[in-house]
Parts: structure tokens; sequence; C-alpha cells
């Protein structure tokens, strides 16, 4: 499962920047990984710790401005088209699974 979390922070004051900045920081020490400036994803190992990021991002929440979170299964997020400029960009592969003996 991917989580994809998108937002759009106010940033016309030096604290609102700074919210927005934090807001970026935590989430990269979260493991997500930066897909366009306001977008953010990572893979996650099913629903229990989906809940556990939610209710971790939700502790980390500015106080202004608009957070979605979306989930994408590993079929969905591999049937993204991307694109760059004019050229459809290659397909991303889910990362391999752990297996635990």
């Amino acid at each position: 499962m991917w989580i994809f979390v998108m937002f759009d922070l106010p940033v016309s004051s030096k604290a609102e920047n700074r919210a927005a900045t934090k807001f970026r920081q935590y989430l990269l020490d979260e493991g997500f990984e930066k897909s366009q400036f306001s977008v953010y994803a990572r893979f996650c190992n099913g629903k229990e710790q989906f809940e556990a990021y939610m209710r971790r991002i939700e502790a980390h929440l500015p106080a202004r401005g608009d957070v979605h979170v979306l989930t994408f299964t590993d079929r969905q997020y591999e049937n993204i088209v991307r694109f760059s400029g004019q050229r459809r960009r290659r397909q991303r592969k889910n990362p391999d699974q752990l297996a635990l003996f």
C-alpha cells in the first residue's frame, strides 16, 4: 500500500512559512519521498501501519492549510502514468517485499 500526502499550506508570513517547512521536514523524517513540491509518497505494509502514520501525521499538522492523504494499492501505484515535460516517464516499481522466516 502507498500513502500520498498532498497539502496546500499558507506561506504568506514567516510563521506560516516555518510551519510549512517543518511539516515537509517531518514527512521526510518519516521516510516519505518528495514526489512534487507539495506531494509526498511512502510505501507502508498494510492497514495497521497506515493508521499509525495517520496518527503521527495528525499530531504534526500545521495550524492552518489543507492536507489530503490518499492511499493506493501496489497495482494502482504501478499504473500511475507520469509525464516529465512532454515525455512519458518509465513506470515505477514497488519495492521488493521483505520475507521473514
